[in-house]
C-alpha cells in the first residue's frame, strides 16, 4: 500500500482522504460501486485511486481501520467473562455481525485470505492481534492447542463467513462455528 500517512505531500493526502470519505459513502450506499467511479466522485483520476490503494481491498480495510479497534475491548471483555474457547466462538459471531453491516468488508477479507494476504491490512492486522489474544488465553487455560496461527483461524473465519455471513444465514455459521471451535481444541 501506499507509505505512512505522514509521508504524503498535502495534496496527495487531500486526495488520499477524500477517496476514503467517497468510498465510505459509496459502501454505505449498499450498492456495488466501481473503483473507477469513486474515483470519478472524489475528483481524481484512477491512477491517483490506484497509487493510494493498489487493490480493493486495500481500500475497503482503509475505509474500516477505525470501526474495528471496538471489537479488541469486545474481546477482552469476552475473556473476562467467558471461557477462552466461548469467547472466540462469541468474539467470531461478534465479528460477524460488524462485517455484515460493512459492504465489501467479507469479501475483501476473503480474497486477501484466498491470495495469502490476510494479516497485511488494519482490519486483518486488528483481527489477528485480537485472535492472538484470544488463541493465548486458550492454550494457556488448556482449552485451545497450543500450535494455532492467529492468521490461518483468521482465513478459516473469512472463508466461514464466505458462505454463511448473511444475517439470515446466522444459525448455520454459529454451527459452523461450533464445529471450527471444537477443533481447535486440544486431542
Amino acid at each position: 500500500m501506499t507509505p505512512p500517512r505522514s509521508t504524503l505531500r498535502a495534496d496527495a493526502q487531500r486526495n488520499r482522504e477524500q477517496l476514503i470519505a467517497t468510498a465510505a459513502e459509496a459502501f454505505r450506499s449498499g450498492r456495488a460501486v466501481s473503483l473507477d467511479a469513486i474515483a470519478r466522485r472524489a475528483g481524481v483520476g484512477n491512477a491517483t485511486l490506484y497509487r493510494h490503494f493498489p487493490t480493493r481491498e486495500d481500500l475497503v480495510e482503509e475505509v474500516y481501520r477505525d470501526q474495528i479497534r471496538p471489537l479488541r475491548e469486545d474481546a477482552r471483555t469476552l475473556l473476562a467473562t467467558e471461557p477462552p474457547a466461548r469467547a472466540l466462538h462469541a468474539w467470531m459471531l461478534r465479528f460477524a455481525d460488524w462485517a455484515g453491516e460493512r459492504r465489501g468488508i467479507c469479501e475483501a477479507l476473503v480474497a486477501m485470505s484466498a491470495s495469502g494476504r490476510f494479516g497485511t491490512g488494519p482490519v486483518c492486522d486488528e483481527v489477528q492481534q485480537v485472535l492472538a489474544t484470544v488463541l493465548e488465553a486458550g492454550a494457556a487455560a488448556g482449552e485451545l492447542r497450543d500450535d494455532l496461527d492467529p492468521v490461518e483461524v483468521g482465513g478459516i473465519l473469512a472463508g466461514l463467513l464466505s458462505v454463511a455471513g448473511a444475517p439470515e444465514q446466522r444459525p448455520q455459521l454459529h454451527r459452523m462455528l461450533d464445529i471450527v471451535v471444537d477443533g481447535l481444541r486440544p486431542r
